[in-house]
């Protein structure tokens, strides 16, 4: 039974199916090892065990009768805290929301339900997943198993924290800066950020909880899973992957197969480093042996491809499509404060300013910037014409130490010796992904000297996330996978 808890959940799924355990043995193994590790970590923040076991008992009933509900029939799994969850606590990291309890499901929830899958409660998330680490008022902050005095990253830090320890079979994440891609390097796990739209993000907060607040389309915005293995993320993909209801009457979704049968067939660019966000060099030896162990396997690397973009300009163009989505709940007070000053100051340079203008931007500028982001879109889908798929950092640094000071643009964080702001430090790497809605896997490639891990973005084209997850699939065969954090 202990080595239940660091089984994938597709190899769960078929123990399941093939009684050689049930659905609610395998909930009472989670529950007991979320009771011995939980408390040291804070990944998993609410609990519905009462109601996993009986949902577990039903789902072992229906199996008994020759029933399957699904793919994931019977798996345990749990949500990341930004999902609305029906009956069970949905927080969002927020004191507003601390007695929020919804009366239906995010619609990603309710697919994993439809699929089979058994929510046994939720884990940790900044306030509004709006941190690079995973630290709230009303629960707290959850550390890295591999090193407490490290953060998981943000904001599916319980995520990864729960999937790196075995504490949950699948879980539910969400990604609009590397959300699902930072925690999974940090933590050692795989994750994937899907092409965006994939999933309907309808049911997450933000933008706000239950109604019609939810009803618009979040910009740049994923939901995804995070897993063990990577046929674990393509199982609970093609289980969450489709158009919402009102679309489903005429579109259809078929995701393409992988781009390649075999590893040495891929076409592999690699962009490991840039002078703009320079890259740690221990994260950067981990990414440098792995496209080492790439090429004694046999596959053609090109280190000097790269798709027709500037990484800081690509940073630049985040921010400004980022920042209206984050004033939409910001207090009219402070707007107001940061439209003054943008009308006062057209110097871009100044960083205050720049974010006044990026959360105040009028929608003819938005439109320019978007038209800019659609250009770089199509520089993408160039490049990928020649490769099939690009490997790249997901962060500058390895997990860091906790550092809740606020605000977050008061935090430094050291590359290579040179002081570096916090954000340039951790977004810029998934950013350049986000912005161009393409799907990326975060793959587990090696350790650090000093013993974290170390994830590499496996990037794929518009649509083809079936393409990422099946490199890293391979990639897997030759480096390693996902490996058990000592003491767990």
């Amino acid at each position: 039974m202990d080595d239940l808890g660091f089984r994938g959940a597709f190899e769960l799924v078929n123990a399941i199916l093939r009684r050689e355990v049930s659905s609610r043995e395998l909930v009472d193994h989670y529950l007991s090892r979320i009771a011995q590790f939980n408390p040291k970590l804070n990944a998993i923040v609410t609990l519905d065990a009462e109601g996993a076991r009986k949902r577990a008992a039903a789902a072992d009933e229906a199996l008994a009768r020759g029933e399957s509900w699904g793919a994931l029939h019977g798996l345990p799994i749990t949500v990341k805290d930004l999902f609305e969850t029906a009956g069970i606590r949905t927080t969002a990291g927020a004191l507003g929301f601390s007695g929020h309890i919804p009366s239906t499901d995010a619609v990603a929830v309710a697919r994993l339900k439809d699929a089979g899958a058994i929510v046994m409660g939720k884990t940790n998330t900044p306030v509004f997943g709006s941190d690079g680490q995973t630290y709230n008022k009303i629960f707290g902050t959850t550390n890295n198993p591999w090193d407490l005095s490290r953060s998981p990253g943000g904001s599916s830090g319980g995520s990864a924290a729960a999937i790196a320890a075995g504490l949950t079979g699948l879980e539910l994440g969400s990604d609009i800066a590397g959300s699902i891609r930072g925690p999974a390097h940090c933590c050692g796990v795989y994750g994937i950020k899907p092409t965006y739209g994939l999933i309907p993000l309808r049911g997450h907060i933000p933008p706000g909880p239950g109604g019609p607040g939810t009803l618009a389309e979040f910009d740049i915005a994923a939901a995804g899973p995070l897993a063990r293995n990577p046929e674990d993320l393509e199982l609970a993909l093609l289980a969450l992957a489709g158009p919402g209801n009102e679309r489903k009457i005429a579109w259809r979704l078929e995701l393409p197969r992988a781009r390649r049968n075999s590893l040495r067939e891929y076409r592999v660019a690699a962009w490991l480093d840039d002078s703009a966000f320079p890259v740690d060099h221990g994260v950067s030896a981990a990414l440098e042996a792995a496209v080492d162990a790439l090429r004694r396997a046999g596959v053609k690397v090109d280190d000097r491809a790269r798709p027709a973009v500037d990484l800081r300009k690509a940073d630049i163009t985040w921010n400004r499509l980022s920042m209206p989505l984050l004033a939409v709940g910001m207090p009219a007070e402070q707007f107001a404060a940061l439209a003054k000053l943008a009308d006062s100051s057209t110097d871009l340079t100044d960083p205050t300013v720049f974010e006044a203008h990026a959360y105040t931007m009028r929608h003819r500028d938005w439109i320019s910037v978007n038209e800019y982001r659609e250009r770089l879109r199509v520089r993408w889908a160039d490049f990928f014409r020649d490769y099939d798929v690009l490997l790249c950092p997901v962060m500058s640094v390895p997990a860091i130490a906790h550092d809740h000071r606020q605000p977050a643009s008061q935090r430094i964080l050291t590359v290579n010796g040179v002081e570096r702001p916090y954000w340039a430090a951790l977004t810029p790497w998934p950013t350049l992904v986000g912005i161009a809605y393409l799907p990326s896997t975060a793959a587990p490639v090696g350790m650090t000297a000093t013993g974290l891990p170390v994830g590499m973005q496996i990037v794929g084209p518009y649509l083809e996330d079936r393409t990422t997850i099946d490199f890293a699939h391979k990639l897997a065969d030759v480096i390693g996978g996902s490996q058990r954090p000592p003491g767990y």
